[in-house]
């Protein structure tokens, strides 16, 4: 079965052909599915204005495979909503809704599971299931929405899985949510943050020069980073530094580079002053993240004292920073934690 999400428009207007269909049909069925703010179509019957046998033809031949919603966390301070999504071969996923002034945010899943194997992420614990398909990351969106009733305009693919892992269906996606005929969302309204896999960072600026680009850094020496994220070995400090500026000059796009603060660990002074020294002159911006801990992992957070004296210390010495404003902190903050503690529990239950 073809689930219509995973289609961009002229891949729906290439099926209309074979189905002896006018192009202009397309444009329908691709409204209806993206129709704003949750209203689109989650059955071919509602789509009134295609002709019953078409109708009948899609539903013989194709789904339209919205996430099914399977737990929702809502925050009491701030209304922030974490989904637990389950796909149709029964894995699940985990989606953030955020509200800000600018409009409502998401950050979506691009994978189930992760084979990056960061050393303070819940999201590698199980290791990699399997890549999720376009409109699995597009579905996200869309059910959130219906569950919402809100339009969400700014997305980040923030969530579980390295999206430069999933290359060909993070493309995909975007182009789909960007598409004026669909959901419409501007590419400067759309973030992929990458661990740092170097030779996808100028494939990406060259595809997508307008979309944001996030590294996940976390460490400003090798021997530190490497301890935190396996794929450093792979692809070190210099060679992606060297990728980033290179990104830059020929994007003119600020990266932001995540740097998640663990106690004693990467947030002291020294380590402040070679984050500094490793990033100057570059256009970026630092993203401090208080660590969400993660009972299987033995990392503590840095406090908000230490924390703010990081960023002034970063700034001192010309790199921008800001501490990430931490939305939904009274439910499971920590990437991967909901999916991985719903599987356990699927799994005790055969």
């Amino acid at each position: 079965m073809i689930n219509l999400l995973d289609l961009q428009l002229d891949e729906i207007e290439e099926l209309m052909k074979k189905l002896g269909q006018p192009k202009f049909r397309a444009n329908q069925i691709f409204g209806w599915i993206y129709k704003e703010a949750g209203k689109g179509a989650a059955d071919f019957d509602e789509m009134i204005n295609v002709p019953a046998d078409l109708r009948q033809k899609l539903a013989e031949i194709s789904v339209i495979g919205l996430p099914e919603v399977l737990q929702v966390q809502e925050s009491k301070l701030d209304g922030t909503r974490k989904y637990l999504f389950g796909l149709r071969d029964g894995n699940a996923v985990e989606s953030v809704f955020m509200r800000y002034k600018f409009g409502n945010s998401i950050c979506v899943s691009s994978q189930a599971g992760c084979r990056m194997g960061c050393s303070f992420c819940a999201s590698t614990l199980g290791g990699l299931e399997r890549n999720l398909t376009a409109g699995e990351i597009a579905g996200q969106i869309l059910s959130a929405e219906r569950d919402t009733g809100e339009r969400i305009s700014h997305v980040v693919v923030m969530g579980t899985g390295e999206p430069f892992d999933n290359y060909d269906n993070l493309a995909a996606f975007i182009k789909i949510i960007n598409d004026p005929k669909g959901l419409n969302i501007g590419m400067r309204n759309i973030t992929v943050s990458t661990c740092g896999i170097v030779p996808m960072i100028e494939r990406f600026g060259d595809d997508f020069p307008q979309v944001n680009l996030a590294i996940s850094l976390h460490g400003a020496d090798n021997s530190r980073r490497s301890s935190l994220m396996p794929v450093n070995r792979k692809y070190p400090l210099e060679k992606l530094i060297e990728a980033c500026r290179k990104y830059t000059d020929k994007t003119s796009r600020r990266i932001t580079f995540e740097y998640t603060l663990v106690k004693g660990v990467n947030d002291r002074e020294k380590d402040a002053d070679k984050l500094a020294a490793l990033l100057r002159g570059m256009l970026c911006h630092v993203n401090l993240i208080p660590l969400n801990t993660v009972k299987e992992r033995d990392f503590e957070t840095t406090g908000k004292e230490a924390s703010n004296k990081f960023r002034e210390r970063l700034e001192a010495r010309g790199i921008p920073a800001t501490i990430r404003r931490e939305l939904g902190d009274d439910i499971d903050g920590a990437c991967g934690q909901l999916r991985r503690s719903a599987m356990g529990k699927k799994i005790k239950g055969k």
